[in-house]
């Protein structure tokens, strides 16, 4: 991979692979017109090879080309370590859905349609290369970071700064994008309301899936600042009492409780030191998780609390599907799902957001699991003085 200097400066080389000559004059000239320099390449395998000698910024390919096509050459692209963190948008006149996922399952970032649009692939092509400039920003960040550790000099000071940072980041990231897409997502249920049945059967799917992406990307935001808030929006701890707020936090899941016909049980709980809003999330995660990772039979929630040498052990505990030992670490970070959206809906932040509030609250969260036998969700709050126990 180049450095983030050489690909940060000077002008961006964009790749365009096509088998058409007049296809490549037009958008190599387009493009050429508004500051980026463009290789071209008449074939994949022709692509392939100057991809891995120019190394461009980005790659626009086509899809239906002689010999080896498009979804063949990026396969190619991703597997080859010197091209695979390439940016890969699909010029294509195909616009049947399952050649789109095809196009995004072979690793493909977007796709534009033809006849191009010069306008709209320059939008396409400046955002994927601002998403991939921030990508290597953060990576060399983590490098850094990396090497502050290395050196055993002021590392938990690098590592507080760039927590912070990163909070301070999704923070402001999310909140300042809250608004453009509030009201990008109201006119896109306005048109939904309003079009829906009145165009063809395409145009309505267009729609559904519009509307489902920024839904989805509300969830997110939502779930981003509720994250970094933990450690810059929290309240004081104080004297909580975990049986009065589970059975709130059940009032307030009662709709999804009734719907999947779940059973919510628990015993007698402490009154522990806590912040009461960050501590009923966890309960609200991990009651949710619990419900929507249901199997066959009818959901069973139990919480229940035991002492432990230094405080209060929480368990809480389901007979859902289960988690395969190897996931047991990987289900508590960031953006990590272990299954896909349309088998399971959610931003793979809630358990990341449990694990970073229970350690604000000083204690640690572990899970104890068996594939299609249940899972008992463990996590530990300390007994202090003053928390009456």
């Amino acid at each position: 991979m180049r450095s983030l200097e050489a690909t940060e400066s000077g002008t961006k080389t964009i790749l365009i692979v096509d088998d058409v000559p007049a296809n490549l004059e037009v958008v190599g000239r387009h493009l050429e017109n508004h500051g980026y320099r463009t290789v071209v390449a008449q074939g994949g395998q022709e692509g392939i090879e100057r991809a891995g000698l120019v190394q461009p910024s980005l790659i626009l390919l086509d899809v239906l080309m002689p010999g080896m096509d498009g979804f063949e050459a990026c396969r190619h692209l991703k597997a080859n370590e010197s091209t695979r963190d390439i940016p890969v948008i699909f010029m294509t006149a195909l616009t049947d859905t399952a050649d789109k996922l095809t196009g995004f399952e072979v690793g493909a970032v977007d796709y534009v349609t033809k006849p191009i649009n010069g306008a709209e692939v320059l939008a396409r092509i400046s955002t994927h290369l601002a998403l991939r400039s921030l990508r290597l920003r953060l990576e060399a960040q983590n490098t850094q970071l990396l090497q502050e550790i290395a050196t055993r000099e002021q590392t938990q000071e690098a590592l507080q700064r760039s927590n912070t940072e990163l909070e301070q980041l999704a923070y402001v990231a999310s909140h300042d994008m809250q608004e453009p897409l509030r009201m990008v997502a109201s006119y896109l249920q306005l048109v939904a309301d309003r079009y829906q049945g009145k165009l063809d059967a395409e145009a309505d799917e267009f729609i559904g899936f519009a509307v489902d992406g920024a839904k989805r990307m509300q969830n997110l935001i939502n779930d981003l600042l509720a994250y970094s808030r933990v450690g810059t929006k929290a309240r004081p701890l104080a004297p909580t009492d975990s049986a009065a707020l589970v059975d709130t936090v059940i009032s307030d899941l009662r709709v999804a409780i009734d719907e999947s016909g779940a059973r919510i049980t628990r015993g007698p709980l402490p009154v522990v030191m806590a912040d009461t809003t960050q501590f009923g999330h966890v309960f609200q995660n991990l009651i949710c998780n619990a419900i929507k990772f249901r199997g066959d039979q009818r959901p069973e929630v139990r919480i229940e609390a035991e002492r432990a040498d230094a405080g209060w052990c929480f368990v809480v505990s389901d007979n859902g599907i289960g988690i395969a030992p190897e996931y047991f670490e990987r289900i508590f970070v960031l953006f990590q799902r272990l299954h896909g959206r349309r088998e399971y809906p959610g931003t793979g932040i809630g358990l990341a957001l449990c694990k970073k509030i229970v350690e604000r609250h000083g204690g640690r969260i572990w899970v104890e699991s068996v594939p299609s036998q249940g899972s008992v969700f463990k996590f530990t709050i300390p007994r202090t003085p003053d928390d009456g126990s």
